[in-house]
Formats: structure tokens, sequence, C-alpha cells
């Protein structure tokens, strides 16, 4: 059963751009949703932008199609799979800090430009609450941002800060999933 969606009064009959979107949760899906969005601004002829933090490497499919989308994308952090045993990189090192940091940078050098319509923060939730990025240095870009930019936030354990400044947070739930099984993630559907 679900609960009935919380009235916000600091939106009540806003239009256009300019909302905070939060997508979290340990379930699959808040990445895609980003995308599905981006892919959908750009269509109806928005300027899009997205910071990926914490995924650096080339495993992710989409980037190979943002450009010639016209959606400007960054990428940050080291390559976490292990080229030979395929195995992830949990660890957190000065490195990761760094790139996080390289990450806020470009998401600033954007918002600053005024010239989005979207920008995406792809895994600044987790990066956050990893300790890779100070919550308040964040908070503080997404009160600063234009009027009119419409910002989402995606990545699991996004802090109380972020969903309170969010005006839509949806939380991607987990009842079943392959890799569990065995089944690892896989190009085309999960990067």
């Amino acid at each position: 059963m679900s609960q009935k969606p919380l009235l916000d009064e600091r939106i009540r009959g806003r239009q256009g751009f300019g909302l905070v979107s939060v997508f979290t949760g340990d379930g699959k899906g808040k990445t895609t949703a980003a995308l599905g969005t981006m892919v959908r601004a750009a269509g109806a002829g928005k300027k899009v932008a997205v910071v990926y933090f914490d995924k650096g490497g080339e495993h992710y499919s989409e980037r190979s199609l943002l450009g010639r989308l016209g959606i400007d994308w960054y990428a940050t952090g080291r390559d976490r799979i292990d080229p030979v045993t395929g195995r992830f990189d949990f660890s957190i090192t000065e490195e990761d800090r760094q790139e996080a940091r390289r990450g806020l940078t470009r998401l600033w050098e954007w918002i600053k430009s005024d010239g989005y319509d979207l920008a995406v923060a792809d895994e600044i939730n987790s990066t956050v609450a990893l300790g890779m990025l100070d919550e308040n240095e964040v908070l503080t870009a997404i009160k600063k941002k234009p009027e009119r930019l419409e910002l989402i936030l995606t990545g699991r354990n996004a802090p109380a800060s972020f969903r309170d400044a969010g005006h839509l947070v949806s939380v991607m739930g987990l009842e079943k999933h392959y890799f569990y099984s065995g089944v690892p993630a896989r190009e085309g559907i999960d990067y």
C-alpha cells in the first residue's frame, strides 16, 4: 500500500523547469530514470548536461550516444572494475575524493553558466554518503542553482537534506535482483 504524496507548498502551481528531483534507494533504475528524463528534455530542445560522479572507466554504454543527442557529459572517478578479475573495488581513496571534487567543480561551472535547462548529478547522493564530498557544499550548489534550472540528484543513500530540498523524491526499492543469483552486470542493460 503506497502512502499519499506530500504536498509541497514551496512550488504550488509552479510551471516550467526549475525543480529538484532526487532518485535514491537500493533498487535499480536511478540513473536509468535520469537518463530517460535527459533524453526527453533534449528531445524537447532543452540544453542538458550530466556529471557522472564515481563512474570512471569506459563501461557505460549510454555515453556513446549522449553527444549525438546534444547532451553534455563529464565523468569523474576511478575505473573501479578490475580488468583481470572483473571485481568491483569498494575502497575509498584520496584519489576518489579528488575526483569527486573535480566533478563538483564541473557541476558548479555548468550551474553558474546559466545556459542549461536540466543538469543531472549522477551518483552524487552515494558520493556524499561515502564521504567523498561534503554534504553542505552540495546543498549550497542546490540552493544557488538558477531559478529555471531543473536539477536531478541520483544515487543510493540520499542525505535527508537532499530529500528535503527535493520537490520530487523517488525511492527505487529492491525486491529481487538477478545480480544476487549470480548474473553479472550486462552491457546495454546495466551499463
